[in-house]
């Protein structure tokens, strides 16, 4: 199970920051496709087998449009009828957050689903991977992914969260199953994983093949309010700043945890509860974890840490009761 969440992690790709025009050099490979996750009805954007994203749009009155993806941007070129069409270099495979720079203005792709990432709704795409298998929606049970509005009284607030429960689910009322929190990364939220990290379509896979035990995956938004900083721009001494993931961490254990465990039937005890997460979501689940062994003996960080030899030895407790801590950095 480990394994394959961990590949679904790593198809969530860093979004970027602004970067140079570029133009394409080399030749361009003609055998482009529209893309997986277009709105319906829409050939554009596309790609092509180089990982190449090729976009269109109509801005007649527009004098400069720009592709911008994984912190670069691409001239767009304008045709007699105001079309503009322009692509990227080759990317890497998976998932990618992108949008267009129209005279200046920053707009999402007309021709693209939109998701949250980068702190915004905007246009994604789906650069096909060669193991993409592991995650396409095939012809097997399926579990759900439901969307959990709740009341919050660390908050006071109405939250939501998205919660999957494996195929059976409904059918066997008295099985009971392990729990997975799973945290997204910076700039993202509690939709993504379910969205552009499939984590559904990767744990109905591997449940129908035998390479995982079902159990439930509860996802919901770890995002935190960044304290203002000086004058001068510069971060301050500690980063992140001291407490930063306390707002989470009460949230999740005064009020996600004991609605889960009261309203699903899970398995309610440290052994069978896990908590994982990708970049900023690692390094909650790093803050957490560490202070908390008595609710959770499973750990997963992804690009967002790691917990060292002397953290463990500082925490006895932690270290006679941590099951299994898996740890990745991401590749360039």
């Amino acid at each position: 199970m480990k394994k394959y969440l961990f590949v679904s992690v790593l198809l969530l790709s860093m979004t970027g920051f602004v970067g140079f025009a570029q133009t394409s050099q080399t030749a361009v490979v003609e055998d482009f496709k529209p893309s997986t996750v277009n709105q319906p009805g829409k050939e554009f954007p596309m790609v092509n087998s180089e990982g190449r994203v090729r976009v269109q749009i109509k801005a007649p009155g527009a004098t400069k449009v720009q592709l911008d993806i994984s912190a670069l941007k691409y001239d767009l070129k304008k045709d007699t009828a105001g079309v503009w069409t322009g692509e990227s270099a080759p990317q890497d495979e998976g998932f990618h957050y992108y949008q267009l720079w129209v005279d200046g203005a920053a707009v999402p792709d007309p021709g693209s689903l939109y998701f949250f990432g980068a702190s915004r709704w905007g246009s994604g795409i789906e650069i096909p991977a060669k193991d993409q298998d592991f995650y396409a929606l095939k012809n097997v049970p399926h579990g759900q992914v439901i969307e959990k509005i709740y009341y919050s009284k660390e908050n006071d607030a109405m939250r939501r969260c998205f919660i999957y429960t494996p195929p059976g689910y409904n059918e066997d009322t008295q099985k009971r199953y392990p729990v997975l929190y799973l945290q997204h990364g910076g700039g993202e939220d509690e939709t993504g994983w379910a969205s552009q990290g499939h984590a559904n379509l990767i744990m109905d896979n591997l449940i129908a093949e035998g390479k995982a035990v079902p159990f439930i995956i509860v996802m919901d938004n770890g995002s935190w309010r960044m304290p203002q900083r000086p004058a001068n721009g510069e971060r301050p001494a500690q980063w992140p700043p001291e407490g930063w993931a306390d707002g989470f961490k009460n949230t999740l254990l005064k009020d996600i945890i004991p609605m889960v465990d009261v309203e699903y039937r899970t398995i309610a005890d440290p052994q069978h509860r896990a908590m994982a997460g990708l970049s900023m979501g690692g390094m909650q689940t790093r803050a957490i974890t560490l202070a908390n062994s008595d609710v959770f003996s499973n750990v997963g960080m992804f690009s967002g840490g790691s917990i060292s030899l002397e953290d463990v030895e500082k925490l006895p407790d932690f270290k006679k009761e941590c099951k299994t801590i898996v740890c990745w950095i991401r590749q360039p």
